[in-house]
């Protein structure tokens, strides 16, 4: 029988994958927490593990003193020497061991209680390192149930949850059905490990690239920028580290076997593969595609793009919805309006006849300070001297003549507009007929009856 407690801890530690240690831990702490329920808080109490016993053992801890003045902590040096150790000396801590066959049934059941919590403590401590290196991967599981709108997986040793936000909208499921999903977040809560899974997250599209193309799992194709919109169109932008290999191709993949792979597993969402270059307009332009591009306006400051393109190509750059130029934005980090071609030049002529009409402003100090990007003699007259005069191509004279000419036209221009607005309110009255009077009532005053 004293054997039985060193197999509980074989069998446990080996069921449970918990370290023996922990367990004998955690036997050592209920004996103790057992201990003073039986013989009291105040006592100090130790438990050792004896593994040849296959006991747990107690022994009571007492300070020699001269003179005791707390029995249950202290002992005099004369009974020391008498019952525990001749040669104690004041000062020592002597162990005496305790009785355990008097436990009651209530000490028992509160060391089975520490113990069973100390092996589920270990249990979720196993299960939380195990997953929490882990984010960023992808991983198998099956359905097990349904908490409200969120789906729980049972990934074997644990559950993890798919949250509503983390679903493709089109996409159902039932219990029992076998999931693949992309590991987010591992977090210790007062429930044990929440392990968060997501099937939107753009991570899932390089993760599912990566397991179907052997190319950027060995590291010759690198994955530059993923963007989803879930269940509808991806787009994917790689490059290859060695030259003999195309990266678009190696993730097509022969007759286009790699890429369906992904859109299968992705439930049918359309993905563009776009090959990345650190030439960002050059960038942008791919993003857009299949649309072509006539012109690019780069703002390094604002970090945005103006695009234009052919009229007949202007839907499909924007895409259904905007789909299109969205994705494209999101890939590049870039900010893209986009704009057909009719309607950019109708915005320059105008930029240039507002530009133009400046007093003093020839046609091509007007084209200087378009190509600078303003857009009107507004935008002049409100922009710093210092913005104009580092133009190149404008000295410092004419940017003051330029400055002031400008403001001095736009306060005219808005003169004028004013007086417009107010002549043509007050035509506007004067065109409104005056409300006929209202006519005195000639029954006013008079007795009811009369005459």
């Amino acid at each position: 029988m004293q054997q039985d407690l060193n197999r509980v801890i074989e069998q446990v530690s080996k069921e449970k994958g918990i370290d023996k240690t922990i367990l004998i831990s955690a036997l050592e702490n209920a004996m103790i927490s057992a201990a003073k329920k039986t013989f009291g808080a105040e006592r100090k109490i130790e438990a050792q593990y004896n593994p040849e016993l296959g006991e747990v053992e107690l022994f009571e801890s007492k300070l020699v003193v001269e003179e005791v003045a707390d029995p249950v902590v202290e002992i005099g040096l004369k009974e020391a020497r008498e019952v525990l150790d001749p040669d104690a000396e004041i000062g020592d801590e002597l162990l005496s061991k305790l009785d355990s066959s008097s436990f009651g049934r209530i000490a028992a059941q509160a060391a089975k209680q520490n113990i069973v919590q100390r092996v589920r403590d270990a249990e979720r401590e196993i299960i939380y390192n195990e997953f929490k290196g882990r984010e960023g991967q992808l991983l198998n599981g099956i359905v097990q149930r349904f908490e409200k709108k969120n789906i729980i997986v049972n990934l074997g040793k644990t559950d993890a949850i798919l949250p509503e936000k983390e679903q493709v909208p089109r996409e159902r499921y039932r219990q029992g059905d076998r999931i693949r999903a992309y590991i987010v977040a591992v977090e210790m809560t007062g429930r044990g490990p929440q392990i968060v899974l997501s099937r939107t997250h753009p991570g899932m599209l390089s993760k599912l690239f990566e397991q179907e193309v052997p190319e950027i799992y060995e590291g010759i194709v690198e994955v530059k920028g993923a963007a989803r919109e879930p269940g509808g169109r991806a787009k994917f932008a790689v490059v290859s580290n060695d030259p003999d290999v195309d990266p678009v191709g190696a993730c097509v993949g022969m007759k286009g076997t790699r890429v369906q792979a992904v859109v299968q597993e992705l439930r049918g969402e359309k993905i563009d593969i776009v090959h990345w270059t650190a030439d960002q307009a050059e960038y942008v332009c791919r993003a857009l595609a299949p649309a072509k591009v006539s012109k690019i306006i780069i703002d390094d400051e604002e970090r945005s793009m103006e695009v234009i393109v052919p009229d007949d190509q202007l839907s499909l750059a924007i895409g259904r919805k905007g789909q299109n130029v969205r994705l494209a934005s999101r890939l590049t980090g870039w900010k893209i309006d986009v704009r057909g071609e009719s309607e950019a030049d109708e915005e320059t002529r105008r930029a240039r006849s507002s530009i133009g009409a400046i007093p003093g402003v020839s046609d091509m100090v007007a084209e200087l300070l378009y190509q600078d990007g303003f857009k009107s003699a507004e935008e002049i007259a409100e922009a710093e001297l210092e913005t104009i005069m580092e133009i190149e191509g404008i000295g410092a004279e004419k940017a003051q003549a330029i400055y002031k000419s400008s403001r001095e036209h736009v306060a005219e221009k808005r003169r004028k507009e004013e007086e417009e607005r107010a002549a043509a309110q007050a035509a506007a009255e004067a065109a409104v007929p005056a409300e006929p009077a209202v006519a005195a009532d000639d029954s006013a005053g008079k007795e009811p009856g009369g005459s």
